[in-house]
């Protein structure tokens, strides 16, 4: 089990490290990326978001989750 969720938590390590060097850097600082703007974009911070960072997301959820899993299987 030890080592499933070792080899799971680098193949999700290196997918993190490869997307996010694959982004292209958004022009709003900080409110572009925590969906500052007007209130009539229309839809949430979800809807405008494209794939990439949804898949950006997901992949640090996963992170994140594994790596509590691993300190409570030790």
């Amino acid at each position: 089990m030890k080592i499933l969720l070792g080899v799971l938590h680098l193949l999700v390590c290196f997918s993190l490290v490869g997307i996010i060097l694959s982004q292209h850097r958004k022009e709003g600082g900080f409110t572009g990326s925590f969906g500052g703007g007007s209130q009539s974009d229309g839809g949430g911070v979800w809807h405008r978001m494209n794939t990439v960072t949804k898949i950006t997301w997901g992949l640090l959820a996963a992170f994140m989750v594994l790596s509590v899993l691993q300190v409570v299987v030790r």
